[in-house]
């Protein structure tokens, strides 16, 4: 591992359809699964009539939290050909839904799974991929005369910033890489006044 993932840096579509069957696949960038909760809903709020709403994931720097979902397709027909194509192109913290409005026409199994893999492959191949660092989630707290020698730390190790709170008393939430984490946590933590804790939840 070099320390690194690879994603996609926006979201895309695909079209696929087959028999009278339309299979629309939307894929998301995603970091949890409350990430993926969102975009379910928002989905099937806008395709009512849609008879099925088929997902896969995978999340994680290291990519371990996945799940693949039939809705109602038949096991292994949906869910895991989305999954085969995220894998496929080695990527993580990323969703696919695809959404199918029926045909009238049974496409059986083998069918299913072409369709599933296929529009998955259109929404997911042209899109741009991106390497991010794996990192290590931190909460950083100091005063605010300290706060320029902070952000100059944390802008020199690459580390994304998810969240902060620039007043008289500052917080910042930030992804260190983690290649980098250990040497500048403890830069951090020997500028006067700061505490930096790891956070449990990993982006």
């Amino acid at each position: 591992m070099d320390g690194k993932f690879t994603t996609i840096s926006a979201a895309g579509q695909g079209d696929f359809r087959d028999r009278g069957s339309k299979f629309l696949a939307f894929a998301y960038p995603v970091s949890s699964a409350l990430d993926v909760k969102e975009r379910l809903q928002l989905l099937k709020k806008e395709h009512p009539k849609a008879v099925h709403h088929c997902y896969a994931y995978r999340i994680g720097n290291d990519g371990t939290r996945y799940r693949a979902n039939d809705d109602g397709e038949p096991s292994g027909s949906a869910g895991k050909p989305i999954l085969g194509q995220i894998d496929s192109l080695g990527l993580t913290n990323v969703l696919v839904v695809v959404v199918r409005y029926f045909g009238g026409t049974l496409l059986g199994v083998p069918g299913l799974i072409n369709a599933y893999k296929t529009a998955t492959n259109l929404a997911l191949e042209p899109l741009p991929k991106i390497e991010k660092w794996i990192e290590r989630l931190y909460n950083i707290t100091f005063d605010y005369p300290v706060m320029g020698e902070v952000l100059y730390l944390l802008k020199q190790c690459e580390a994304t910033i998810y969240k902060q709170e620039l007043q008289l008393f500052c917080s910042v939430n930030a992804g260190i890489p983690m290649v980098y984490a250990e040497k500048y946590i403890t830069s951090l933590k020997d500028i006067r006044g700061v505490n930096a804790s790891e956070s449990v939840d990993q982006v």
